[in-house]
């Protein structure tokens, strides 16, 4: 009698937990706006629940990225849970992958444009005014020059509709031009009048900002 060897137990298990995955990559797909930013809790890329409280997709995708495994276990004969941990690390680094590949062939204007999540502002009062600086670094990967404006966005956080980051679109909206396959360093730095915002913060920093860049009619969220 022929034996049977191989790592599959299941095709259609298999088969099954691929589909699943597609679609939760589809749905969440980080590109042109992430959908986590908002978020305040999150499973690997589902945004579990915001200042709105619980997502209730976010909460439908991580069920199904975990039944998912689940039918990659059981479509193997062996090699399971190494099956599954090369699965979450693709699954985690393949979206930014092929962000990347897009930006840098076929991507035009900001859909170009990439940010590393690093920027960061600080605030200093002074009386009725406020020194807001504010540093980001931009890559534009097109093989074209793209102009943009820039609109800060608030801390998704903040609680009581205070104002932190978005106090510098006060002397905004900034207009920003990088050069082809260019990274840009953005520096601003300005003296904020706050004499007609109710509520601010007294000063401070923050870290990981974001903010909206607009170009024509298109906009995004980074």
């Amino acid at each position: 009698m022929e034996k049977k060897n191989g790592m599959v137990k299941n095709k259609l298990a298999l088969f099954s937990s691929f589909v699943i995955l597609c679609i939760c990559m589809y749905l969440f797909f980080p590109f042109p706006n992430n959908p986590v930013l908002e978020a305040r809790t999150t499973f690997m890329s589902f945004p579990i629940r915001n200042q709105d409280g619980y997502i209730s997709l976010g909460i439908m995708g991580s069920f199904l990225f975990i039944i998912a495994l689940i039918l990659l276990f059981i479509g193997m004969k062996k090699y399971q849970f190494r099956s599954i941990l090369i699965v979450v690390l693709v699954y985690t680094f393949l979206p930014n992958l092929l962000i990347t590949t897009y930006q840098e062939t076929l991507a035009s204007g900001i859909t170009a444009i990439s940010y590393d999540n690093n920027g960061q502002c600080n605030f200093k009062l002074m009386d009725q005014k406020m020194n807001g600086e504010c540093n980001l670094e931009l890559h534009n990967r097109s093989n074209e020059a793209v102009s943009f404006e820039l609109e800060f966005i608030d801390s998704f956080f903040m609680e009581d509709d205070v104002r932190m980051e978005s106090l510098m679109n006060l002397a905004g909206p900034y207009r920003i031009t990088i050069e082809a396959n260019q990274k840009k360093s953005i520096h601003i730095n300005e003296l904020l009048d706050l004499s007609g915002v109710p509520k601010h913060i007294d000063g401070g920093e923050s870290f990981s900002i974001h903010f909206k860049i607009t170009e024509k009619d298109k906009t995004r969220t980074l």
